[in-house]
């Protein structure tokens, strides 16, 4: 079976091939993961935080299954709590034993201290092997299946010796089979790029602790081995989580509450990451809808007599403009355009610049932050930019490379229709002319039909107008992201309100949807097909449209492109 694991600083994911349906899939462990509720806007259950709780006073079986031999071949006791119910165990009772995350502190200083459970003290690759050993011990109760061979994906920028220290842990828990693969790579094949040929990608990384941005070159040579070709690379030490303190202070300061950030004891620190997991909530849930409600819920003790003299709420209504606001205020959107800029400096020295982008990847949750996607979009375009499952990309690539599934061809990722109107109800019609999972390039006459003209003011017709859109629906798969023309996003498939799959709609030539010009105009009268168009898909993902007038003999276009698909 083949497996991959993306080791994230915030969130750790497993994806395993699915031999039925051709496709890595996300492995859900109940145990371990965040919790499965309506009430989570992104619908990540299948994430598990990567957060330890090394357990002490270990009984004598889990003593023993410490041990090389015994750990190499069987799951015996257990050593630490991983995941969410670490999260929830650190919430009730915070306790130096507890640990966010490795992942940082197994890149550099793999030995220092960074937890004490009883008398002992834990470095990062202490915790490491703790918390893969758990997280294998899960897949195992939740498979049946050992992990044998394993594909781990790892940063561009990582030391070798962060991999020499996933290799050794790998080893003691009995992975027979290790192979390595660049997360620019595993994005790249997750979001369904093939690499028959060289591409030159930018791959944007926004977690929980850090933004990243690193230009790469592929080709099928280096694939084949798991590295890429690094031209250049920027990060800021920004994440969800910081922009979790932003909001909180905002929030905070509105509703005149004297907020005490550097926590001196158990009963401060509970309230204080509850507040901040408040502050978390409201800003994932504006994601979606204009408005939640922030609610402050700590001690009365430490609030301010004048605050409770005037009356103040515990209650704060937030808008998405009130979130972009802050994080204007904070600088996110500079950060980000700094990072990228950045790049593009660097890589002027390989002669490459911005518009020899192939393709934009955006992976991690903070990707999805109000008008992060616009900004990218108004650089680059939509047509190169992916960015519809931040959370899975690079585990499915890693899950991909790891089954030798990576050779496919390209394929169009969302429907493409234009739209005529019902002459009754007015109602907006849509006639696929490409759907997704068309493989390209097409033949010339891959969509063809003879229309009639809809002289749609009663006054005979003198110009030919298609306005052609990008549908997005997930409704047959696992939940996706999308965003619509103003940059808003929208969740498509999924749990969704009263069952029903959101289908998001949008215009790509209302500026210019004009194919033709119908010299004699064509009669309202005359309903006998006008006009034969034909719609194809170049090798550059170009929708072409070859249109012909059938009363003059006449090709008002030939093979002429409209809009670049995606």
């Amino acid at each position: 079976m083949a497996w991959a694991i993306d080791l994230g600083n915030t969130n750790t994911s497993v994806a395993l091939w699915d031999e039925t349906e051709s496709r890595p899939k996300l492995l859900e462990l109940p145990e371990v993961c965040r919790k499965k509720e309506t009430s989570d806007p992104l619908e990540a259950p299948r994430l598990v935080p990567s957060a330890t709780l090394i357990l002490d006073n270990l009984d004598f079986t889990s003593r023993l299954g410490a041990r090389p031999f015994f750990a190499r071949r069987f799951f015996m006791g257990k050593q630490a709590v991983i995941g969410r119910p670490a999260l929830e165990m650190q919430e009730i009772r915070p306790t130096p034993a507890f640990v966010p995350n490795f992942k940082g502190g197994l890149e550099r200083e793999p030995r220092r201290p960074i937890a004490r459970a009883g008398k002992n003290s834990y470095g990062a690759r202490d915790v490491g092997r703790l918390f893969i050993r758990e997280l294998f011990a899960q897949v195992k109760a939740a498979t049946g299946e050992r992990i044998r061979d394993l594909v781990v994906t790892s940063p561009v920028e990582a030391y070798e010796s962060y991999r020499a220290e996933l290799n050794q842990i790998a080893r003691y828990l009995g992975v027979k089979k290790l192979r390595f693969l660049d997360e620019p790579i595993a994005a790249a094949l997750g979001y369904g790029l093939s690499i028959e040929r060289e591409r030159t990608v930018l791959v944007v990384d926004m977690g929980g602790g850090t933004m990243h941005a690193a230009l790469v070159r592929l080709n099928p040579k280096d694939v084949e081995g798991g590295s890429c070709a690094v031209l250049a690379k920027e990060g800021r030490a920004i994440g969800g989580n910081l922009v979790d303190k932003w909001i909180l202070r905002d929030f905070c300061k509105k509703l005149e509450y004297p907020l005490a950030e550097d926590v001196a004891d158990d009963a401060q620190a509970y309230w204080y990451y509850a507040l901040l997991s408040e502050a978390c909530r409201v800003k994932e849930a504006v994601f979606f809808r204009k408005e939640d409600v922030f609610n402050l819920t700590p001690p009365e003790d430490p609030r301010s007599l004048q605050a409770r003299l005037r009356g103040s709420s515990t209650r704060l209504v937030v808008t998405r403009e009130d979130v972009v606001k802050i994080l204007e205020e904070n600088g996110l959107y500079r950060y980000l355009d700094d990072c990228i800029d950045g790049v593009f400096k660097q890589a002027a020295a390989h002669g490459v610049g911005p518009d020899d982008v192939d393709d934009l990847l955006m992976v991690g949750g903070s990707s999805l932050l109000p008008d992060v996607y616009p900004l990218v979009e108004k650089r680059f375009g939509r047509d190169r930019v992916r960015a519809w499952q931040p959370f899975e990309a690079v585990a499915y690539g890693g899950c991909a490379y790891a089954a030798g599934a990576f050779g496919q061809q390209d394929f169009i990722v969302h429907d493409y229709a234009f739209v005529t109107h019902d002459p009754r109800t007015h109602e907006p019609q849509y006639t696929i002319i490409v759907p997704r999972g068309t493989r390209f390039p097409t033949q010339g006459d891959f969509w063809k039909r003879q229309l009639v003209p809809t002289c749609s003011l009663g006054e005979p017709e003198t110009m030919f107008k298609l306005l052609v859109c990008e549908i997005g629906d997930n409704s047959k798969g696992d939940r996706r992201f999308g965003w619509d023309a103003k940059g808003n996003l929208h969740k498509l498939g999924g749990q969704t309100d009263g069952g029903r799959a959101e289908r998001l709609v949008v215009p790509l030539n209302e500026s210019n949807p004009t194919l033709g010009y119908l010299r004699p105009p064509h009669a309202p009268s005359d309903r006998r097909p006008r006009l034969e168009i034909a719609f194809a898909v170049n090798a550059d993902r170009w929708l072409c449209a070859t249109v012909g007038d059938l009363q003059t003999g006449k090709n008002l276009m030939r093979e002429q492109p409209v809009v670049r698909l995606l």
